[in-house]
């Protein structure tokens, strides 16, 4: 069965983005391209909050044309939005658990969830992530998108990967147990 990966770069108190949404203080390298490279290569799905969705067309056009990314189908998870203009992402407004247990039962490579806390605690509560990945850096932020919010109840995890990166950046891999 596919594996549902929730996670991305955050500071050491958790949060993905400072309060006014800047990301310049993101530490990008030879070891975070390495795995961000590994990562997309066992992707074919993406599932992105509705904020999240919103940063990224905001920004769309920032980020390098990469065939490997370009070629997943992205789902937006939105309660309020009734259409998006985006032909290359699908709205789903449903509820999200059940979507992404049916998704996760059909054939296809690992599907990865870019969004802040809402989302994801949704999905967590859910039990429908498997694995979370953090590139955790150097510095507080004291405030933004949080990586976490209260899933509603303790969401267990095994540490199977921790390693170093450069610019003192830690990365951090587990698995959700059940």
């Amino acid at each position: 069965m596919r594996k549902v990966i929730y996670g991305g770069a955050c500071s050491l108190d958790g949060y993905f983005a400072a309060r006014d949404g800047a990301i310049d203080w993101l530490h990008f390298s030879k070891d975070v391209e390495a795995i961000m490279r590994q990562s997309w290569a066992q992707t074919d799905t993406v599932l992105l909050g509705r904020k999240t969705w919103e940063f990224a067309q905001a920004h769309a056009g920032e980020a390098p044309d990469d065939p490997s990314i370009s070629a997943v189908k992205n789902y937006v998870f939105s309660r309020t939005l009734k259409t998006i203009p985006d032909k290359k992402a699908e709205l789903v407004t449903s509820d999200a658990g059940a979507f992404v247990r049916k998704l996760k039962s059909k054939p296809g490579k690992d599907i990865l969830v870019m969004s802040g806390g809402n989302f994801a605690a949704s999905l967590l509560k859910a039990g429908v992530v498997d694995e979370i990945g953090l590139n955790i850096h150097p510095l507080l932020l004291g405030g933004g998108p949080p990586a976490f919010l209260d899933p509603g109840d303790r969401v267990r995890l095994e540490l199977t990967e921790c390693r170093q990166l450069d610019g003192g950046c830690v990365f951090v891999r587990y698995a959700v147990k059940p």
